[in-house]
């Protein structure tokens, strides 16, 4: 079985950029399922159905997401009815599903887990649960399951803590894919008792931006310390940024284009 995870999409421009590359990456890769990282993805913040399903028309079968996911108002509202995760260590009564058994037709049921970080963020993670203890407490209850792939979309800013977690579920899961930082990694790689990992698999959006926002409005941020409102670049090139977890042949290859 093979899966494709699709780094976060960033506004209009990481709407562009999958639309163009996807459906041809699924083709030439016999890919069997789809997911990507959607926190960002109306106006850079947050999401909607609408665009939730632009994306779905294009190939993603199921959306992770991260801090942002609440950012459009409303969406706590309808959120049990999107094709998407909010962070399962989420305090009790958010909310929305940490966690998702998705069918996968004749390859059989996949478990797709999302996680928040809750180191180097800002004090909006003292009200998160502990990560670690989170994915212990859902392996524990799906325990009596049968699936044929466990993935992790582990959205968190620490290098260390992500490691951390990939070798805390090594040989426990079947890929821990890390999300966040919209900077893409080139350790994606094998764990020694088996787990697929990559710290960070990007994101896909405009790549002359800091981060996918304006860079001036960033570089007056950092020269001044004074608040600015953010801008999402939509000039240049945009890239795209995924990974391919190969489950039967126990690899995790990066595939990214540019335009």
């Amino acid at each position: 079985m093979k899966i494709l995870f699709v780094g976060e999409i960033v506004a209009k421009p990481g709407r562009e950029i999958v639309s163009k590359f996807l459906p041809g990456i699924i083709k030439t890769n016999k890919v069997d399922l789809v997911f990507a990282n959607a926190e960002n993805l109306s106006g850079g913040r947050g999401v909607t159905e609408e665009k939730l399903d632009q994306m779905k028309l294009v190939g993603v079968d199921y959306f992770t997401s991260g801090e942002h996911i609440f950012w459009e108002k409303g969406t706590e509202d309808i959120i049990d009815k999107l094709p998407i995760l909010r962070p399962a260590n989420y305090p009790l009564g958010t909310p929305g599903e940490g966690y998702k058994i998705i069918d996968a037709g004749e390859n059989g049921q996949v478990l797709l887990i999302n996680l928040m970080g809750v180191t180097s963020y800002s004090g909006k993670n003292a009200f998160l649960d502990n990560p670690f203890a989170k994915v212990d407490e859902i392996l524990e209850e799906t325990k009596d399951q049968e699936f044929v792939a466990k993935i992790v979309d582990f959205h968190a800013e620490a290098t260390s803590e992500k490691y951390s977690l990939g070798f805390y579920l090594d040989g426990r899961v079947d890929a821990v894919v890390g999300t966040h930082t919209h900077v893409p990694t080139c350790d994606n790689y094998v764990l020694p008792k088996g787990t697929l990992y990559v710290t960070d698999v990007g994101m896909c959006g405009a790549v002359d931006s800091s981060l996918g926002v304006k860079a001036d409005i960033t570089i007056k941020m950092f020269k001044t310390a004074m608040n600015q409102r953010f801008e999402w670049e939509s000039a240049g090139r945009k890239a795209f940024r995924s990974v391919l977890l190969d489950l039967e042949a126990k690899s995790i290859v990066r595939i990214d284009n540019m335009i």
